[in-house]
């Protein structure tokens, strides 16, 4: 009974790597977008960083690209800080999903070839072990440059963000204090 079990779930876990290995190629693909995605981000907030400073000063309100939690207060209005950094956190949802789940489908994806691996190895099929190492060496560096990319982009954007935020808050405690 033990050994039918344990042929069973050597059976599954198999069919769940190449699902893996695509997940993670999309995975990595999509972080190569955010890149993009990113720089373009950076480089409008430096050009419209004059703006940016003159709605500090000013506080009136226009749409300044690349910082999108002040435009969000333009757009909604000043709800409280939770409110803003709601957004923020639903701004930065998906790269900082995509970096916590990439080095658990890469260790996944590591784990499942072994089994095969170590079947070639009481074989004494040298090639076998190789063909199997190769696919969860080269998964599991997907999976981590993967991580390694988005995690970088959230640390940086989570930055900008609460920097905005403490703007919007020192602009709103200072218009209060001013009217009373």
């Amino acid at each position: 009974m033990i050994a039918v079990l344990e042929n069973l779930m050597y059976e599954v876990s198999n069919t769940f790597l190449a699902p893996i290995l695509i997940l993670i190629v999309c995975l990595f693909i999509y972080s190569i977008f955010e890149i993009g995605v990113f720089f373009s981000q950076s480089f409008k907030r430096k050009k419209s960083q004059h703006q940016y400073n003159q709605f500090l000063e000013e506080t009136h309100a226009e749409y300044i690209k690349g910082y999108p939690i002040v435009n969000y207060l333009i757009t909604k209005g000043f709800n409280g800080c939770e409110d803003l950094e709601v957004y923020a956190y639903k701004k930065l949802q998906n790269t900082s999903i995509i970096t916590r789940i990439t080095p658990m489908l890469g260790l996944v994806a590591t784990m499942i070839p072994m089994g095969p691996a170590l079947k070639s190895l009481a074989a004494g099929n040298v090639q076998g072990i190789s063909e199997n190492l190769v696919i969860a060496f080269a998964a599991v560096i997907f999976a981590l440059i993967t991580a390694s990319i988005t995690y970088w982009i959230t640390t940086v954007r989570k930055g900008w963000y609460a920097h905005e935020i403490k703007d919007i808050l020192y602009l709103n405690r200072e218009t209060h204090e001013t009217v009373a």
